[in-house]
Parts: C-alpha cells; structure tokens; sequence
C-alpha cells in the first residue's frame, strides 16, 4: 500500500518518523516522503489511498514558517471526503488550531502540553484499533487536546500525573476515514510494540484494509 507521510518540523525532526514507520514497510506499506511542505501539492497527494500526517504547522524542520493555508486544508478535506484515508499522528495535531476545516476534519487539535514525563498509553480493550496492544508507560510529551467531536470513536487513553486525556481515535468523513494517535514525541514510543501494532491497525483501517478490523 503506498503511503505518503508528510513530517519535518522544528521540534519533530523526520528521522523519528522514518525511524518509527520503518518497521511496517515489511508489513504491506510503502512509504513517501515529503519533508519540505514546498514540495507537496494536491494532485500529487491524490495519488495515495493513505496520508500520513505527522508534521506541526512548519515548512521543514529548518524553516518554522507556516505551511497551511486555505488551498490546503481543503485539499484535505476533499481528498478524505473522496474515499481516501488521513492518519494523523502526534505533531500532526499541532499548529493548526486556527485552520477551522483541518481542525474539523480531525475532530479537534493541540491545545498544550506540560513538560515531558511518563505518559501510561492505555488502549481501550477489545476495540479492533487496539489488537495486539498493552499498556505501556515511556517519557513522552503528553498531548493535551482539544477534541471537539463527541461522536469521535476513542480507543486510546493517555495518562500521566497531569491527568487523563484522549490519545487515539477515528472519524469517517464523507466516504473517507480520519484516525488520530497523540503520542509520539520520542522514537522510542514509535517502536514499542503496542504502538507499532496501533500504528499499523490504523493505517490498515484508514485504508480500508479492515479484515479483522471492523
């Protein structure tokens, strides 16, 4: 399945992605790379079932100038709303509180995070996302979020000593599929094997590719 995954920013350098979905390319993905946001345009992105989009409101990791605009964000509405799927993971969230249709099309955005600390993933039990996943507890950012659709499906909870917050969940949109994961910061907690297992029930789910998934 060809995948292309949009990263780079400032404080997310994309080696943590490459290094994070390296792994799932012996799985059935193939994927893409677009780290300068110069370099994306919509008729290239429609020739993906499945966007990736782990990258703040950030040119590249070089320049912190803002990369959404109008044209885009409804780009990525139409593209999902046409029967593809947006699979968004942590900085993806980030910087765009201001872009009502992305914000929307997620379900929500970023609000803020504390301090690094020990995050405890916790997927929900028995939901089709979360096969093949535990609880685990790593440093991560603890995404505080800011999620607006009461309708949304949550499968992951994070918890740390600031609190309980969503960190997984999923939307359809039009005849497309929109899935959210929040951790993330650190290439460990993109390796550990319940979230390499999310990761990759989510991208499977956003692409349709729903045996055993629901």
């Amino acid at each position: 399945m060809r995948t292309l995954v949009l990263c780079d920013d400032y404080w997310h350098p994309a080696s943590t992605a490459r290094t994070g979905l390296g792994l799932l390319e012996n799985r059935g993905f193939t994927f893409e790379w677009i780290e300068h946001a110069g370099d994306w345009s919509a008729q290239h992105m429609e020739s993906y079932p499945v966007v990736v989009l782990t990258k703040m409101n950030h040119v590249s990791s070089i320049d912190q100038s803002p990369w959404m605009t109008e044209e885009i964000q409804t780009a990525l509405v139409d593209y999902v709303r046409q029967g593809n799927g947006l699979l968004v993971i942590h900085s993806g969230t980030a910087g765009y509180d201001a872009w009502p249709l992305l914000r929307g099309l997620m379900g929500g955005a970023f609000a803020s995070h504390p301090a690094q600390c020990p995050v405890t993933v916790e997927p929900h039990a028995g939901h089709s996302l979360t096969a093949g996943s535990t609880p685990f507890t790593l440093a991560d950012e603890h995404y505080f979020m800011d999620l607006e659709d009461d309708q949304a499906d949550i499968f992951l909870t994070t918890q740390s000593e600031h609190g309980s917050q969503p960190g997984g969940w999923t939307r359809r949109v039009g005849e497309g599929r929109v899935c959210v994961l929040t951790p993330g910061h650190n290439v460990d907690v993109w390796l550990h094997p319940s979230y390499q297992s999310m990761i990759y029930n989510a991208l499977r789910w956003c692409a349709r590719d729903t045996v055993g998934l629901g």
